[in-house]
């Protein structure tokens, strides 16, 4: 599974973006917010990725914000939203006025979002009120950002078939050595704990 993308911008519109990583260019879908915050073409981009894998097709959806990846992840958890939806959902609104219109039950905010009907919204609010943290400002909880190496030992361990949660739990548990086998061996060791 693809977790992070580092590399070259070669192409970018309102909905995708093609990242060159390896001599291979990847086709990422972005949201708009991510995609007006992409550098030019040919400039360097790291995105945090989500792959979606169904019986016909495997689909990249990319991030330059972890928080606006969580939320995705829990909007696809809402029955009737799939990742196209979430990434419309994204795009439709700002990730925090999002948390925010959720939590305080404010249907009518979240029909204005293309896309989404009386009924969606209320299911958002009824499954994703309780799980969405919220700091002090009613912004997402941000997730501390990760290293070059870091990124690379936690995609090695979601490769292996850790949890994510899991394998980000036992990334936290370890030093920071900044040396990718240093700590991938240090979080294989605190997950067979």
């Amino acid at each position: 599974m693809i977790a992070h993308l580092r590399g070259k911008l070669l192409a970018k519109h309102p909905n995708q973006a093609i990242v060159e990583t390896g001599g291979v260019g990847y086709d990422v879908t972005i949201s708009v917010p991510t995609f007006s915050d992409l550098p030019g073409t040919g400039g360097e981009v790291a995105l945090h990725i989500h792959t979606h894998v169904r019986e016909d097709v495997i689909a990249l959806y990319g991030f330059l914000r972890s928080t606006e990846k969580t939320l995705f992840e829990k909007l696809i958890t809402v029955s009737g939203i799939g990742p196209k939806l979430a990434i419309t959902i994204l795009s439709g609104m700002a990730a925090d006025e999002m948390v925010n219109a959720i939590r305080g039950n404010d249907i009518a905010r979240l029909t204005r979002i293309p896309g989404i009907g009386k009924k969606t919204a209320e299911r958002m609010v009824l499954e994703l009120r309780d799980k969405l943290a919220v700091e002090k400002h009613g912004e997402i909880a941000a997730v501390p950002a990760l290293s070059a190496a870091e990124e690379d030992v936690l995609s090695a361990l979601v490769n292996l078939g850790y949890q994510r949660a899991a394998a980000e739990k036992a990334l936290a548990s370890v030093s920071k050595s900044g040396q990718f086998d240093v700590m991938f061996r240090a979080a294989l060791a605190a997950l067979a704990k």
